[in-house]
């Protein structure tokens, strides 16, 4: 079975792992970053070697996203975004090939400990099966 594993973060996450302070939040240093990496490198590299990686994706900033929705006249509204009400947005994913959902599970378990600053915003991983066309996940 096919699922996508989403990590979340927010425009602020975004700015403080670039240097930018932001309130609430810790600047993450260069160290930070290379820890940051260094774990996810590594959970990409052993999903490698047991075939259950597929893809996985860092996402661009929201402050660099597009909105592109039907306005009342049907003609194209493009606005920045896309998430006015919401703050939270997909930061990155993998999309795996794991035999059950409880494998998948254990994947996301080792996602969020990742290190990060002391003080740094933490969010839950969404697991999400990828449906096979049949009508049922």
């Amino acid at each position: 079975m096919k699922y996508l594993v989403m990590v979340q973060g927010t425009q602020a996450d975004y700015d403080t792992q670039a240097g930018k302070p932001t309130a609430g939040a810790p600047v993450w240093s260069k160290e930070d970053i290379q820890a940051m990496y260094e774990h996810m490198g590594a959970i990409n590299n052993d999903l490698s070697e047991t075939g259950e990686f597929i893809d996985a994706q860092g996402l661009a900033e929201p402050a660099q996203t597009r909105l592109v929705a039907k306005g009342p006249d049907g003609k194209p509204v493009i606005t920045d975004g896309p998430y006015g009400e919401t703050k939270e947005v997909i930061a990155g994913y993998w999309l795996l090939e794991c035999a059950s959902l409880e494998r998948v599970t254990e994947i996301a378990e080792r996602v969020i400990s990742c290190p990060v600053p002391k003080g740094a915003n933490e969010y839950p991983v969404v697991i999400r099966p990828v449906g096979d066309g049949g009508g049922d996940c």
